[in-house]
């Protein structure tokens, strides 16, 4: 079941809720007042799927080591000059 995150029109309170997309939205825990969706938390990812979504992550953001982008190795042939 999808979690989706709401906000209350009436005193701004943000909470999570777990329920079916058919379902109506819930009224607010703190006041009751009504609710309105904020985005739909996607599910946590396990295993192979959790991995492969981390290193895509990690490619995203930019490389700070200051390491050359590019290793030359024995018969490389890359045109490079090193």
């Amino acid at each position: 079941m999808p979690t989706y995150d709401y906000r209350c029109t009436q005193c701004g309170k943000q909470f999570e809720a777990t329920h079916r997309i058919s379902d109506t939205q819930p009224a607010c825990p703190a006041c009751g007042g009504a609710c309105e969706k904020l985005i739909l938390s996607p599910p946590a990812a396990h295993g192979y799927k959790a991995i492969g979504r981390e290193q895509a992550m990690r490619s995203l953001q930019p490389d700070t080591s200051n390491k050359p982008t590019h290793q030359h190795g024995p018969g490389c042939g890359c045109g490079h000059r090193h």
